[in-house]
């Protein structure tokens, strides 16, 4: 049972309250879920849920169905987003964590750190206490072994994660791991599942090998009720009567879960299928079926590991399942999370010297902005990149994030500038040229998928009139040639089309827009999936203020080496103009991946040039090319380099 505490509840009323439910027979345990206080009331005691429903401070007191109360989705309805160090697991972000099954030496934690650290993984594994089936086996270096992986970790910002494999060393690793890991061995050690919850650092508690679902949200009940609030359940396989793998990936777990609970879930496909290439697969079904993250054995060296050398993937791998891993992500609704490689100095802080320039201008405490309201295709791309959680304003127009920026009230912004199949949003593309202190800093590629909007008493029959933004109705043509007698009213963005029918209780006006702004306006979807084509994706610039010659990245964004330009620029009106310009660039090698002609406003018949270049690892190859390109161009605009989604 769940007792649902007011915000404005006194000391003194949260007290009774927990006499209350001790006196009746319950373990009270406090936790606070999102924004609300809870009393989670645990145990097989006797109350009368009207009588506990009107003491002083309570709200409401939800009687669940589950034995898991505490994880289950009938006590909170928002998924959890679980913090570990600076990373964040859950939401719209897929986590990647990565390393060996077991630390063997400084140079072996180091190696493996450094290289899927490069790939993108941003928590560091590795075993330093190593539970295995022969006595005979590498048990771990112990201590030793966590000490040289948080050494690694804290050199290249990653978290760690360790599996904790008695009550006894629980305290003695609590200071050097970020996140314990309660093995499949152990999932119903209750004893230890008791310890670790009431150190309160986040758990990653892996399924056991022939536990049912209920099972395994009893052990994270378990974790829960003695104190932690940061549970991520792990699936790895689980025994089944097949043998030509190590386990069998319980695929149908990840959804079924995940409705039941709130807590985030990812897979471990290496202990799943034990099998070194068959594991990117496996990998890549998980994110398919709605996994949050992996966490993936990697080893530099696995045919001499001294434990999983078989399912542990070489580097190379790795990085190709990675790259895989970014591509799936947007069709799946998500974005592969990466973080800074270098921990942000703070502001203030006294190791830095004070002559240095500071080219951040402190972006971490600005919000993000995005133009349009909640809901918005934009807001969803800033979320995928910055996090559920992110400090975010709404803006009237693409214009005033243009503004914003430019003035510093923030960190960064987030526009649309192509659509694939409508094509670039020149308006935006337009601006760079008016603001040329604003530089692209970074790129997402959104799935845009379509509703129709609408009160939730209104019936298709009963439309008349359909808001969106142009580009709305061109995304959504053939549906619309169905319905010709719909007077269509174009709006500035889509989000605001289905604010304006909540403002209005408009009951014979509908919206196109994304199932999120329906969300965000107490509206419904009167039907889904009405894109033409179902590949349909939205390119997004994340901006900012340059600062000298270059733009701060914020450090939402990772420090990744840029991989892709953008420029802008015309020619002279003489044949051959722009072929020497593109000759230039194939003459060092610089694949082009858009180039795209646009008239210049008040000069009828010229032209500017919009070009995306892929960069090279030998930045001074394009560096080249881009002072002959200066050299052959007019009008030649720099836009900024940046890590593209692949």
């Amino acid at each position: 049972m769940i007792v649902i505490l007011s915000k404005d509840i006194s000391p003194h009323d949260k007290e009774m309250a927990r006499i209350y439910l001790k006196d009746r027979g319950f373990s009270v345990r406090e936790q606070n879920f999102g924004e609300d206080a809870i009393l989670g009331a645990i145990g097989k005691g006797v109350v009368d849920i009207r009588e506990l429903g009107i003491l002083p401070g309570v709200e409401r007191v939800a009687a669940t169905s589950k034995p898991y109360e505490l994880a289950s989705r009938e006590t909170q309805s928002e998924d959890t987003i679980v913090t570990v160090g600076s990373v964040k697991i859950g939401g719209s972000r897929i986590t990647v964590i990565a390393g060996p099954c077991a630390v063997e030496s400084r140079e072996q934690i180091r190696e493996t750190a450094e290289r899927v650290r490069e790939s993108g993984a941003v928590i560091l594994r590795g075993g330093a206490y190593k539970p295995r089936t022969s006595p005979y086996a590498f048990q771990g270096l112990g201590m030793k072994g966590l000490e040289f992986m948080k050494e690694a970790g804290e050199a290249l910002n990653m978290p760690i994660v360790t599996e904790i494999v008695s009550t006894e060393l629980a305290d003695q690793i609590k200071d050097l791991t970020d996140m314990f890991q309660i093995g499949a061995r152990n999932m119903q050690n209750f004893e230890l599942l008791k310890k670790a919850g009431s150190l309160g650092k986040p758990v990653l508690l892996k399924r056991g090998p022939s536990a049912t679902m209920e099972e395994w949200l009893m052990a994270a009940e378990y974790l829960l009720a003695s104190g932690t609030k940061d549970v991520v359940l792990c699936e790895r396989g689980i025994r089944t009567f097949e043998t030509y793998t190590r386990n069998t990936l319980d695929i149908s777990a990840i959804p079924v879960v995940k409705d039941l609970c709130h807590l985030p879930v990812i897979v471990d496909p290496s202990h799943a299928v034990g099998i070194r290439n068959k594991v990117a697969p496996a990998a890549l079904a998980a994110i398919a079926a709605g996994a949050d993250g992996l966490t993936v054995e990697v080893h530099p060296r696995p045919d001499t590991a001294l434990s999983d050398g078989m399912q542990s993937l070489y580097p190379e791998q790795f990085e190709r399942l990675m790259r895989d891993i970014e591509a799936l992500a947007p069709v799946v609704g998500k974005e592969l999370l990466r973080t800074p490689k270098t921990t942000v100095a703070a502001p203030g802080r006294s190791d830095v010297p004070p002559d240095a320039p500071d080219t951040r201008r402190n972006v971490e405490n600005l919000p993000i902005a995005f133009s349009g309201e909640s809901g918005a295709y934009a807001e969803q791309a800033l979320m995928r990149v910055f996090g559920d959680d992110a400090h975010r304003v709404s803006l009237p127009s693409f214009k005033a994030v243009f503004d914003a920026a430019l003035e510093g009230s923030v960190s960064a912004g987030v526009i649309p500038i192509e659509n694939s199949l409508a094509g670039s949003i020149h308006e935006n593309y337009d601006l760079f040229l008016r603001y040329p202190d604003i530089a692209i800093v970074g790129e997402l590629k959104l799935r845009i998928m379509h509703c129709l909007i609408a009160d939730e008493r209104a019936t298709i029959d009963g439309i008349s009139i359909v808001r969106s933004h142009p580009q709305g109705f061109d995304q959504c043509r053939e549906f619309l040639n169905k319905h010709l007698d719909w007077q269509l009213e174009p709006y500035a963005n889509t989000a605001s089309a289905v604010a304006s029918i909540a403002r209005e209780g408009a009951v014979k006006v509908a919206a196109i827009a994304g199932e999120a702004a329906a969300k965000a306006f107490g509206l419904k979807a009167l039907k889904t999936g009405i894109e033409t084509n179902p590949q349909n994706y939205t390119r997004f610039a994340i901006i900012a203020r340059k600062a000298g010659d270059k733009a701060p990245v914020p450090p939402s964004l990772g420090s990744d080496q840029p991989n892709k330009a953008s420029l802008v620029f015309s020619v002279s009106d003489e044949p051959g103009s722009l072929f020497i310009c593109l000759k230039i660039l194939s003459d060092k090698g610089l694949n082009l991946s858009k180039l795209e002609s646009r008239p210049i406003q008040g000069r009828p018949w010229e032209y500017l040039f919009y070009i995306d270049v892929n960069l090279p690892q030998n930045t001074d190859v394009f560096n080249s090319a881009i002072e002959e390109l200066k050299a052959k161009t007019r009008d030649f605009h720099f836009l900024g380099t940046y890590r593209a989604a692949r």
